[in-house]
């Protein structure tokens, strides 16, 4: 089963290091303006980490820093590079909401988990302390039942002549 999510999981670990990590290479110089690179590569654009190549046009572009992501008149997303050429904003706007919307269901979830927990442990307090109170009570109204059958069963004696003075008295003695 490991062998199942071990393709996303790696994808998912090139994509996290492509967008959040610096590359290993040597900074390059302070060089000239990405649209001086343009018509060139994609590797040669991307050296510079404020640029933006657009593949269909082979344009290399100051990336635009006023907007989150790129305008569809200046580059359509499947085809806008930025940090490296493999990874294109398409792919990472989905693989980043997917993600969100998993975390954010996860921890919907385990708050709902922690609270239904929380919830049944002090129903089954009140149930407890509930069948608690009723065995209590069951008890005693059988206490007093058994009691007050002595007591009955003492007077029929009496009213017959067969009252015990010593309990442990059998019967054909007296």
């Amino acid at each position: 089963m490991s062998g199942v999510y071990r393709a996303p999981a790696l994808v998912l670990v090139l994509i996290f290091g492509a967008v959040f990590m610096e590359p290993t290479s040597s900074p390059a110089p302070i060089s000239a303006p990405c649209a001086s690179r343009s018509n060139t590569s994609c590797d040669e654009c991307l050296q510079n980490m404020t640029c933006l190549w657009c593949t269909p046009t082979k344009q290399c572009m100051d990336y635009p820093v006023r907007n989150i992501l790129p305008p569809h008149s200046v580059c359509p997303l499947n085809d806008a590079r930025w940090g490296l050429c493999w990874v294109n904003f398409q792919i990472v706007i989905i693989t980043m909401s997917v993600l969100g919307g998993v975390i954010i269901i996860g921890i919907i979830v385990c708050c709902c988990c922690c609270c239904c927990c929380k919830c049944e442990r002090i129903g089954n307090k009140r149930e407890d302390t509930k069948v608690e109170r009723q065995t209590r009570a069951r008890k005693s109204s059988q206490k007093a039942k058994r009691t007050e059958m002595h007591l009955r069963h003492d007077e029929i004696r009496q009213k017959y002549g067969m009252a015990k003075d010593n309990p442990y008295a059998r019967m054909n003695d007296q």
